[in-house]
């Protein structure tokens, strides 16, 4: 009751007499039993309440009517309360996981109230009592520890959000207040802490994909806020102000670290204390006094990755395609991992690329020793596939919620850290040895022999998965369990053996034991050998039972204590065995630490393992990534397109160099095209020709290379980015009533302002959604303002041909354009990067492509011709258009015409040559000429 009572005024709940005089009337209506379910549910207003009742979760009232139409199960009632049907309806105790998927998916939060007491204990109580019931686990899209609820290859965080004081009034969406950001991944320990700007927030929510984001309701009443929570996948949850309390955030952490004080895992700042004061209250109260493992915090400041914003992680689909899914993604082009937490840690390696070279390069000579031993990296890689979920097992474990399978995964995952321990251990005596590997291996060398020697020893080879089901420990580590055991599964062997020794000691060879559902079981012997069994000194041994016609029974006190152990063998053999369970559990609960950095270090091995097999295969390079400002890919290839097009076999992917900043002159190799060296490419060429793919391709190298990864190109040197921009395609924002070019402009205004020397910007058609002067204009000064003011590294794709003359205007901008040829009236796209402007943009030969209408395409190139001839004419005068002969011109009868075939067209397409003979084929064309007579006009 007084857990209850908590719960409630954490949460801001059950204020008010009113309410109270309400509550109270409602209880004194009811049932005994519906009475506790309102009290309960009284308590736990924001989530549906799962009220156990035997083998069955049920649910009444309002939230009957919801789990119904979400869950898509039958929806009845179950008695009265105040004269009116109580709606109800129940999800079964072993498909829970199913149906709380489900509902978590929907956004929905669920009150696990469990029976504290058995059944029986009630009735002790009177025949009315109810049976003891409480919540045990508050179900939220962030606090998820089952594996059938969670993506095994993705991380699953809880993030508390805090506006530091102080800062700017307004909204906190792209203002420079400071907000700390605290996220903690429940289900393995990992933990996260950092502050980032207003501006920055939206990229940093994508950045974490947060399950659930928990901030003070102040906050989340800003619209734009929860609006972007939900685009990173997230549930917005309020929660008092009061919980973020920096000094109870600093306690907290302390004493679940176990440390007195703070210094070795880095300096916090208040804000930081106080949205992990509010994320571990949270877990507290979700967790119903459950502790979960906390690893100690990674500090992911402002300034320890490369920054990118929302929209361009939209746009280069690092983690996620355009459509949602992860297919079409760069990490689904690069994710070669064989475990569920390697491919978590590539994904977050992917989503905060390092920005100090010296990180940078220490991850790139792990993977270099990798590529370069193929024996080693395949051997780690076998070791390392099918080994479980180590993290989240012992997780589990913590919890409560674990079974003999994770105990048997925690053993199989010591073991493979054993067996890679030994592979690595005669490679860590060289000298060119990587520190990071080094480093790994230290942390796994000799971890947990004991403990797993323990689960060796105690568990069979291939366990339940429910510990209630029994059979997991091995025969021979509990002699009292195999004792059990025995009697459990071969009764009629144990009275067999006691029959034979009774023969013995009476010398009765008809004597029997044997059993039936009145006595259970008894000693037979016929009335002719039952006398001296009835005299002493046997009698003292077999007492007479019962006497029958023709047979006398007796009992023993032997033979009443073995039928007391076989009658109650299997209930002892479990509750031996749930022992057992619960002293391993213990065993790994006093590892914690050592198994949370065993499963750490797996991960990263088998990320690094995962980045040395992709560059192996899919041949990528070791790029040079240092402090300066180069800029210089060689045969840069995209690695999504390109795996897209062998999978197709549409021929080899077309390379490309890109060129903005070279710290020295040095000759080209062989087969390297020169390339004009200037911080801004002014990209032109038609659509379809390849622009974007190049634009989004270097970006893409960029990440890859600053991630510590090979990239796919023939040689690759860049200066380390800071921050990096995209903005490739476009789209409105209905929603928030902004147009495509609002969408434009904004995303164009956050560049330009947020922009450095190191960033590298990749902008297309900047100024397309407007008129065109106006596109021009805002095109031709952002192209000034990137070259003067942010001077950062910049790929500008455009169809203004007019840009190309800033090339000769500003020192640091080069035009290049996407080759191709005309043949016959055709384009051929050479997808192929040149230095110099294109002269034209293709426009209606692409749109002949897309299959526009044969009339609409020729009527498109007369209105062509006309404007160019037009435009020549009036020079620099800009008159209006309805002035040209174009307007006044009549629309050519072929646009007119109807679009389907006409009678000519049908005779023609009627005649096949090659069956015509000289005759037929005089007749032919005299029956076209007639035909073509008899048309109007």
């Amino acid at each position: 009751m007084a857990g209850r009572e908590r719960r409630r005024n954490e949460s801001g709940e059950g204020d008010g007499a009113a309410a109270a005089a309400a509550a109270v009337s409602a209880f004194a209506d009811a049932t005994p039993s519906m009475a506790q379910y309102l009290e309960i549910k009284t308590a736990n207003p924001d989530s549906l309440l799962w009220y156990r009742m035997g083998d069955f979760y049920e649910l009444f009232f309002e939230d009957a009517v919801v789990a119904s139409q979400a869950l898509g199960i039958v929806l009845t009632k179950r008695g009265k309360h105040r004269g009116e049907d109580i709606p109800m309806c129940g999800v079964p105790v072993h498909r829970a996981d199913e149906y709380l998927e489900r509902l978590i998916r929907r956004g929905y939060r669920v009150a696990v109230c469990e029976q504290l007491e058995d059944p029986a204990e009630a009735r002790k109580r009177g025949a009315k009592a109810v049976v003891r019931r409480d919540v045990v686990r508050l179900v939220t899209p962030g606090t998820l520890t089952e594996e059938t609820l969670l993506d095994a290859r993705a991380r699953n965080y809880l993030t508390a959000l805090f506006q530091a004081p102080g800062g700017p009034e307004g909204p906190l969406i792209g203002s420079t207040a400071t907000v700390a950001l605290a996220s903690l991944d429940i289900s393995t320990g990992e933990f996260e802490v950092g502050e980032t700007r207003g501006v920055d927030l939206p990229g940093e929510l994508v950045r974490l994909a947060p399950g659930e984001v928990i901030a003070a309701d102040s906050v989340l009443a800003e619209a734009d806020l929860t609006a972007w929570i939900e685009r990173a996948g997230g549930a917005a949850t309020p929660v008092p102000a009061a919980s973020f309390d920096g000094l109870a955030g600093e306690r907290d952490l302390k004493a679940r670290l176990g440390v007195a004080d703070l210094g070795a895992f880095g300096v916090f700042t208040r804000s930081e204390m106080a949205a992990i004061g509010a994320l571990l209250r949270y877990v507290d109260l979700t967790q119903i006094g459950k502790k979960p493992i906390v690893r100690p915090p990674r500090r992911m400041g402002s300034g320890a990755a490369l920054t990118i914003d929302a929209a361009t992680r939209a746009s280069l689909e690092l983690v996620r395609s355009t459509s949602g899914e992860k297919s079409g993604s760069l990490l689904d082009a690069i994710d070669c991992t064989v475990t569920g937490p390697g491919a978590r840690e590539l994904a977050a390696r992917l989503a905060a690329p390092l920005s100090d070279p010296a990180g940078i390069e220490a991850r790139l000579d792990a993977v270099a020793f990798l590529v370069d031993d193929e024996a080693v990296r395949d051997a780690l890689r076998e070791a390392l596939k099918g080994v479980p979920d180590l993290a989240r097992a012992v997780s589990r474990l913590a919890f409560g919620r674990g079974g003999p399978r994770d105990l048997a995964g925690i053993a199989q995952g010591l073991d493979a850290a054993d067996a890679i321990g030994r592979l690595l251990a005669s490679k860590s005596q060289k000298i060119d040895f990587p520190s990071e590997l080094q480093q790994l291996f230290a942390r796994i060398e000799g971890q947990g022999a004991d403990l797993l020697a323990l689960l060796k020893a105690a568990l069979v080879d291939d366990p339940p998965h429910l510990k209630r089901d029994g059979g997991f420990v091995r025969r021979g580590y509990r002699p009292a369990l195999d004792e059990a055991l025995a009697l459990r599964d071969d009764s009629r062997r144990v009275m067999a053996a006691l029959e034979t020794r009774y023969v013995d000691e009476t010398g009765v060879k008809t004597l029997k034991v044997r059993h039936n559902n009145i006595l259970g079981y008894f000693i037979e012997v016929t009335q002719a050998n039952a006398k001296p069994m009835l005299d002493a000194p046997l009698n003292e041994t077999f007492r007479h039972r019962q006497t029958m016609a023709n047979a006398v029974r007796f009992t023993t006190v032997e033979l009443v204590e073995t039928e007391g152990r076989i009658a109650s063998a299997a209930d002892r053999a479990l509750a031996l065995e749930q022992d057992v369970f619960a002293e391993l559990t213990a065993a790994v609960a006093a590892a914690e630490r050592m198994l949370s950095d065993v499963a750490a270090a797996l991960a990263e091995l088998d990320h690094t393992a995962a980045l040395a097999h992709l560059a192996h295969h899919e041949r990528y390079v070791r790029p040079v990534v240092d402090a300066s400002h180069a800029f210089e890919i060689r045969a840069g290839r995209h690695p999504v397109v390109e795996q897209a097009l062998k999978r197709a076999r549409g021929g080899p992917f077309v390379a490309n160099d890109c060129v903005l900043g070279r710290t020295e002159t040095v000759p080209l190799p062989p087969g390297f095209d020169e390339m004009p060296d200037a911080r801004i490419w002014l990209v032109t060429g038609p659509n379809m020709a390849g622009k974007s793919t190049f634009l989004r391709q270097n970006a893409l190298i960029a990440v890859l290379a600053q991630m510590g990864s090979f990239v796919p190109a023939a040689e690759a040197h860049i200066g380390v980015v800071d921050r990096l921009f995209s903005r490739v395609g476009a789209a409105d924002d209905l929603a928030r009533g902004r147009s495509t070019f609002m969408v434009e402009m904004v995303e164009t205004a956050a560049i330009l302002n947020q922009a450095t020397a190191r960033s590298l910007v990749v902008l297309d058609e900047i100024g397309r959604g407007t008129a065109t002067f106006d596109g021009l204009s805002i095109a031709w000064a952002a192209v000034e303002y990137l070259h003067e003011e942010t001077q950062a590294r910049v790929l500008f794709a455009t169809h203004y041909h007019e840009l190309t003359a800033l090339a000769g205007r500003l020192a640091s901008v080069a035009n290049v354009t996407m080759d191709v040829k005309e043949w016959r009236d055709e384009i051929v796209f050479l997808h192929r990067v040149k230095a110099g402007a294109a002269d034209r943009s293709y426009g209606i030969q692409v749109a002949k492509l897309a299959g526009l209408p044969p009339p609409v395409i020729e009527r498109a190139r007369e209105v062509l011709a006309l404007l160019e001839t037009s435009d020549r004419k009036r020079g620099s005068k800009n008159g209006p258009l309805e002035e040209l002969p174009l307007f006044a011109a009549a629309r050519p009868q072929s646009v007119l015409q109807a679009r389907g075939p006409g009678p000519l067209e049908t005779a023609l397409d009627a005649l096949n040559p090659d069956e015509l003979t000289p005759r037929a084929a005089l007749d032919a064309l005299y029956r076209l000429k007639r035909i073509r007579s008899d048309e109007p006009g």
